[in-house]
């Protein structure tokens, strides 16, 4: 079974993963510092935290949605608020400075569990998961199906976007200092079409 609006969770996640939070900070910190290669590992920690999010999320709860579909129609709302919170905060919020420190040595294991913790303490990632990742499966349907290629098309675009932070870590920066609201301005005026795209289109 397909999942339900796959094209608008796609838009979702894509420009969420390009705006700039603490797991992108990182990222550009570390390749900074220390290099590409290191990146992949701190990228990989932070999947493998979402991947652990949306699993508990879904096959924990999953068949309270199942028993209680109009129980979706709430989460619709406060997932509608939490996008136009999120909008707010990318307003309002200035681009953060970069630390230029340099550690002379870190392990891998270091990499990838500063990647995991960042992403796994998220209270962003907590909000998402919960309240957004859930409406774009058919509960009634093979909804196991459905979160494996919901979880695999996230996985892979947040590592792919979280290296490409990592591969324009310096022209990124100097960009985002030249024009500190622009991005910020941008990204929440789409997350703004994205919550009233919802509201119109999402019926349970």
């Amino acid at each position: 079974m397909y999942p339900l609006n796959y094209f608008l969770f796609l838009q979702i996640i894509l420009f969420l993963f390009i705006t700039p939070g603490t797991p992108r900070i990182v990222i550009i910190s570390y390749s900074m510092n220390y290099g590409i290669q290191k990146c992949i590992w701190t990228a990989l920690g932070d999947i493998t935290a979402n991947f652990i999010q949306a699993t508990l999320v879904i096959f924990v709860i999953g068949s309270f949605f199942s028993d209680n579909p109009n129980f979706l129609n709430i989460f619709k709302w406060v997932g509608v608020m939490y996008i136009l919170y999120l909008a707010y905060d990318l307003y309002k919020s200035k681009p953060k400075d970069v630390s230029s420190d340099n550690i002379s040595s870190k392990s891998l294991f270091s990499f990838f569990r500063d990647g995991f913790l960042v992403a796994g303490t998220s209270p962003k990632a907590w909000m998402f998961f919960p309240l957004i990742f859930p409406q774009f499966i058919d509960f009634n349907e093979n909804y196991i199906i459905q979160f494996f290629i919901l979880i695999t098309t996230y996985v892979v675009l947040d590592f792919l976007s979280l290296m490409a932070y990592a591969l324009l870590a310096r022209k990124l920066i100097v960009w985002i200092k030249a024009n500190p609201k622009v991005i910020n301005t941008l990204s929440a005026c789409v997350l703004v079409v994205i919550a009233m795209i919802i509201v119109f289109m999402q019926k349970y």
